[in-house]
């Protein structure tokens, strides 16, 4: 499976999905024009790759060598929640006893809201997040 690669602009995020060098990751503002052309393939990506833990294809991906899902934005806006939500969905079709997804949610230590906003995607979609506080810089 080809990795996935979406470089950073103003509005939009980084995101790096890379199964061969485990990595996952949506860094940075998401807010763009068109939502859908931003994150379809993102979710269409993450279908195929669910499917491909599941059948085995990924052998590395275990208990002991979960999938580390990290989510850094210093800002999003609600069209890009609901697309985030959808992502996150997809990773929770993977059984948990055989391979863990953990969702790292990284938010600036003074920016609770931004806690807050995890906390809430975390609930919706039924997940354990990790929370990880950035210092201020």
């Amino acid at each position: 499976m080809q990795k996935l690669y979406i470089q950073q602009t103003p509005n939009t995020p980084e995101i790096k999905l890379s199964p061969e060098e485990n990595v996952f990751l949506i860094r940075g503002t998401s807010a763009p024009e068109d939502v859908r052309a931003l994150y379809y393939p993102v979710i269409e990506w993450t279908r195929i790759f669910v499917d491909d833990v599941i059948n085995g294809v990924f052998k590395k991906y275990n208990r002991k060598t979960p999938i580390d899902f990290h989510v850094d934005l210093a800002y999003f806006n609600s069209s890009s929640a609901k697309f985030l939500y959808d992502i996150l969905s997809e990773l929770k079709k993977i059984p948990r006893d055989t391979c863990p997804v953990v969702v790292n949610w990284h938010y600036d230590e003074e920016d609770i809201d931004m806690k807050d906003a995890g906390n809430d995607i975390a609930t919706l979609v039924e997940m354990e997040f990790r929370y990880i506080s950035k210092p201020k810089s």
